[in-house]
């Protein structure tokens, strides 16, 4: 496969398009901090997944490895591949490329990963953030305290935005996140109080999360970077001023978004270059 041409748009979104993953069979052993180093030369990594072989296949490993840059790694593919690395045998590596032609579903990277991102493409400093307000907007059960009974559990309820900056750049965006929880009634104080430290951490991670998927950035042939804000995503909050955000206190018919998890790899959601695959078989 060729390297990629011209300039790369990269989100914060776990990276599903085609040519970002490489198959890498031929492992001796399962040593995924040792393809995290030899990969991780080429440019960041979303992730690193070694699976054993199939008992068809013999003894042995394969391994999917995950770039946010399908240049970074086109380039790692023609470095690497039928090359020995850290093992003693030579390593076969091909480029995936998405088998069904269905629309992806489009996952925000979370918080930790947005920050890895950034700080790879950005720099430490090239960006900050700070939080505009986080908010308890938990409640009880409305029906059960009419009849004069507390409710089982207690929902705890948290609101928050948070507002990144990148100075450098000049672009500003805020995302907003709400988390919630449940507690039982008649528990210790402790745990009341770790969830709710929970529930606001969480609701934190995910403005944070939601803040940056208005970024894009445009990484260029030659290693530079420029940033875009992207529209499609904006929100009301974007417009609102700091003590009208603050003002928040209660939030109606507000869905909440379910943590992203990061998504598994599976052989069979790929194709492989068939080209390097007939090389991998007449070589054994």
């Amino acid at each position: 496969m060729a390297l990629v041409a011209g300039p790369e748009v990269l989100g914060f979104r776990v990276p599903t398009e085609s040519g970002k993953a490489l198959l890498v069979w031929g492992l001796e052993e399962g040593p995924e901090h040792s393809l995290f180093s030899a990969f991780s030369e080429f440019g960041l990594l979303y992730s690193v997944r070694v699976h054993r072989n199939a008992a068809v296949a013999g003894p042995g490993y394969y391994a999917l490895v995950k770039f946010y840059s399908a240049r970074d790694a086109s380039r790692a593919q023609r470095a690497c591949n039928r090359q020995r690395l850290f093992q003693k045998s030579p390593l076969k590596v091909c480029i995936c490329t998405r088998q069904k032609a269905f629309k992806q579903q489009v996952l925000a990277l979370r918080s930790y990963k947005c920050k890895e991102l950034a700080n790879y493409y950005l720099g430490f400093n090239g960006w900050s953030n700070r939080i505009i307000t986080l908010q308890n907007i938990s409640g009880f059960d409305v029906e059960n305290e009419e009849l004069g009974r507390l409710p089982e559990r207690q929902c705890l309820k948290y609101l928050c935005v948070v507002e990144v900056t990148l100075p450098h750049h000049g672009i500003c965006t805020r995302g907003l996140g709400v988390a919630e929880a449940y507690v039982e009634n008649g528990r210790d104080s402790l745990e009341f109080v770790m969830k709710t430290g929970n529930v606001q951490k969480l609701a934190v991670e995910k403005a944070l999360s939601g803040a940056f998927q208005k970024i894009l950035l445009i990484v260029l042939e030659n290693g530079k970077v420029a940033v875009e804000y992207n529209f499609a995503q904006e929100e009301p909050i974007d417009t609102l001023t700091d003590e009208e955000l603050r003002g928040l206190i209660q939030v109606n018919d507000l869905s909440l978004e379910q943590v992203n998890l990061e998504d598994e790899e599976f052989l069979s959601d790929f194709s492989f270059d068939e080209e390097h695959l007939l090389e991998g078989r007449q070589s054994n």
